[in-house]
């Protein structure tokens, strides 16, 4: 009986959690799109103001991570969610009402805190309320919901601003703070059950320590790896990528348009069904052949910007970059954030969580600043640079592979044992796999 009351309570919990990765998502979509001519046009305080808007989103977010991490260790991740939502609401609220361009600066570093702090809390929040069986299709589903909501997002808050009318945007950043007060309430209300772990992590010594963690050989090759997937594709959406299809393809702004909505479509619809594929398969073997289709994409991109042949086969082929990029982010988010939770030692999850989170933020600052030069001049060799960057995945995958233990590797082998366990016997292939 005590056993299902926690199941239930994980359930519970987990609702929750989901709920709250789509609706800061939603707020991230609602009003990041809409900044740059905010600042630089509504406001009327120029274009070096609004960059800079945007650039003290990313550099809050690499000041906070690494401390975020610790304090999730020591506070646990909903009390730091919940200060983290807080910390939003204020930012959003003060873009809304700044007129200056220090005010808008400093709101703007609050509300980028506060967001990059919300992806590792609640990251963790689904690793304490999962199981080794549930684990890969929870982050499925956050990651869904995360690019639903960023799309619902958006579609939402372009209809309500008007360029011509600051109360416009006064009302879009007011609802953003009203949202993320409301889902202070929501989770609020989580109560955090302890979940069982997976086998094969060693137990924290000292918790919350960089030196231990940077001692994690796999964690350390799982870092690296990460910052290439985010350097060579999320790096480059939108800023490498659609100024190489912009100025090498003859894409229009329309159809730039259409092509981040197949990247949306393909996730949203590919993603439950890519789940059932990879769930028995390597994690280390699908992150390699996310590699290898990304490398296709790039083919597909060289062929939109230097195959020379009808507008329309350009757009076709670029429409189609987008969507293998999607098709590799479904794969990957089943894959990659649990097998960080994975590697973490026993409570420290958030520290992993928070760490890799700030590898994500490093590779999406430098991927923008080396990417967007290249692909809008340098057609050919941004082309061959970044295909050879997703070829580079692969091999990173695979030499990874080699340093997870079987149980990191293949999951299932968990489920397996704790079944046999269960029926008093002894699992041989379990056990052999390990060997």
């Amino acid at each position: 009986m005590r056993e299902v009351n926690v199941t239930r309570a994980m359930g519970a919990a987990m609702r929750r959690i989901h709920v709250g990765n789509a609706l800061s998502a939603f707020g991230l979509g609602f009003t990041v799109p809409y900044l740059y001519v905010y600042v630089a046009q509504v406001r009327g305080l120029g274009a070096m103001t609004a960059g800079l808007v945007l650039a003290v989103f990313a550099v809050a977010a690499l000041i906070v991570l690494p401390f975020a991490g610790r304090a999730i260790v020591r506070r646990g991740p909903l009390p730091v969610l919940i200060a983290a939502l807080v910390t939003a609401a204020v930012g959003s609220l003060g873009l809304g009402l700044a007129g200056t361009a220090a005010t808008v600066l400093l709101a703007a570093a609050a509300l980028g805190a506060g967001q990059a702090v919300m992806q590792p809390a609640l990251a963790t929040m689904i690793v304490d309320v999962s199981t080794a069986d549930t684990r890969s299709r929870a982050f499925a589903t956050q990651f869904f919901l995360q690019n639903l909501g960023l799309g619902v997002g958006g579609l939402i808050g372009g209809h309500l601003v008007d360029a011509t009318r600051v109360d416009s945007f006064t009302m879009l950043f007011s609802i953003e703070a009203a949202m993320f007060l409301v889902l202070v309430g929501v989770m609020a209300t989580v109560r955090m059950p302890r979940a069982p772990r997976i086998e094969g992590a060693p137990a924290s010594a000292d918790r919350g320590s960089w030196k231990q963690l940077l001692g994690n050989r796999a964690m350390v090759q799982l870092s690296v790896l990460g910052f290439v997937l985010f350097f060579a594709c999320y790096g480059q959406f939108e800023s490498g990528l659609s100024a190489y299809g912009v100025e090498a393809a003859g894409i229009s702004t329309s159809a730039l348009g259409t092509a981040l909505a197949a990247n949306t479509l393909m996730i949203v619809v590919a993603q439950f069904a890519v789940l059932k594929f990879v769930e028995r398969r390597r994690r280390s073997r699908v992150i390699a052949a996310v590699g290898l289709i990304w490398a296709v994409a790039w083919v597909v991109a060289g062929y939109a910007g230097l195959g020379h042949d009808s507008r329309e086969m350009a757009t076709a082929a670029f429409v189609s970059t987008y969507a293998l990029f999607g098709l590799g982010e479904a794969m990957l988010s089943p894959t990659v954030a649990p097998l960080v939770a994975d590697l973490a030692p026993t409570g420290m999850a958030g520290q992993y969580n928070s760490a890799f989170a700030l590898v994500k933020q490093l590779a999406l600052a430098v991927g923008p600043a080396v990417g967007g030069p290249m692909g809008a001049s340098l057609h050919a060799p941004y082309v061959v640079t970044f295909l050879l960057f997703s070829l580079g995945i692969t091999v990173l995958a695979l030499r990874l592979g080699r340093r997870l233990t079987a149980v990191q590797d293949q999951p299932w082998l968990a489920r397996s044992r704790s079944r046999v366990v269960a029926r008093g016997g002894t699992s041989t292939g379990a056990v052999a796999a390990e060997a």
